[in-house]
């Protein structure tokens, strides 16, 4: 990660620091003269193709009509979200759920409102050139990976499930910003990562065309990225809860129905933010993450039970939960959308 980067991460979390650390998160008024409640959302990462809906949403004036003046902040990474989130220095965080998870094992005072992203894009991501279309194509391959994130962690069980041991492929610890050069360059044969993040990144800079193992597609499902609050915002804006999930749900609703809007509404979001042809394919990739088959034919962020014990379930047996609790832990269903 550039120094640079860092900083856009963090100068955003400074900012929501300081607006919101008093407790007073203040009105604002419409042009139409509607009072709305001002709320800040801090993103998992720098925006990318996948927060095109929070963008259209503004826009398309979504938010306001739920009576939200939201400011969109970028983030550090979930785990720092989460973190944020619960510390009461932003309204609402935008998290991947083992980070969520994670973080309330720790004694993190967050709860889930619903996760959008039901289907995990994690994967093992390649160029097509490298002949790998199956997990058995894995064995005796080099795959960078950092130790110690969500992917890494349950990569031992999508093998276990392929028929594959640890032992039969080897994963090089790699910084998160140096996986797509490690592929590029040919130190690795591949990368794990999120089919809606690095594989566009990776195809845009190569020029070649990158190619997947989803681990959704070869046995191993669980919860991506999702809208949390803090215990402050749940127990004192309960409201302003409720009509965020809602407005996040009609916002990813709407950019699912109009992607090429919803990605040009992110011009100027960031300055690192990825050329246009990335944040489309982006997009798409996100799409098809948006459900389970529990939740087919549902808005966006309806979630299951079922889903949920899953997901705890394997981040339980990766070692990322130690003490897993009930699902009404993790997950606030006073606030959650209704299916």
């Amino acid at each position: 990660m550039t120094a640079r980067r860092l900083l856009i991460g963090l100068v955003p979390l400074l900012l929501v620091a300081t607006a919101c650390g008093e407790g007073d998160a203040g009105t604002t008024t419409s042009d139409s003269g509607k009072k709305l409640d001002k709320v800040t959302l801090t993103l998992n990462w720098y925006p990318y193709g996948e927060h095109a809906p929070f963008y259209y949403g503004k826009q398309q004036k979504i938010f306001e009509k739920h009576g939200i003046d939201l400011t969109i902040n970028a983030g550090q990474g979930s785990q720092k979200t989460v973190q944020a989130t619960g510390a009461g220095q932003t309204d609402f965080g935008w998290a991947d759920t083992p980070a969520v998870l994670a973080g309330i094992d720790q004694g993190v005072k967050v709860k889930s409102l619903g996760v959008f992203l039901q289907t995990t894009p994690s994967s093992v991501q390649f160029f097509e050139s490298a002949g790998i279309k199956s997990p058995a194509d894995l064995k005796g391959k080099t795959i960078a990976g950092t130790a110690g994130d969500a992917l890494s962690k349950t990569f031992p069980i999508f093998l276990e499930k392929n028929g594959l041991s640890e032992s039969d492929v080897k994963v090089q610890n790699t910084d998160p910003a140096g996986k797509i050069a490690a592929v590029i360059s040919g130190k690795t044969d591949g990368l794990l990562g999120y089919a809606s993040d690095q594989g566009p990144t990776m195809q845009n800079k190569a020029k070649k065309t990158v190619s997947y193992l989803r681990f959704s597609e070869h046995g191993l499902n669980f919860y991506s990225n999702g809208l949390i609050a803090g215990q402050k915002t749940l127990t004192g804006r309960a409201d302003v809860a409720k009509r965020m999930v809602q407005a996040v749900s009609e916002a990813w609703a709407a950019a699912e129905k109009a992607p090429d809007p919803a990605v040009a509404a992110m011009e100027g979001a960031s300055e690192q933010l990825p050329p246009k042809e990335v944040l489309a394919e982006q997009f798409r990739t996100t799409v098809t993450l948006l459900r389970t088959s529990a939740t087919q034919g549902k808005a966006p962020g309806v979630n299951t039970e079922a889903d949920w014990q899953q997901t705890i379930d394997v981040f339980a047996q990766a070692g990322m939960v130690k003490s897993p609790k009930a699902v009404s832990e993790y997950w606030d269903t006073a606030t959650a959308l209704k299916g």
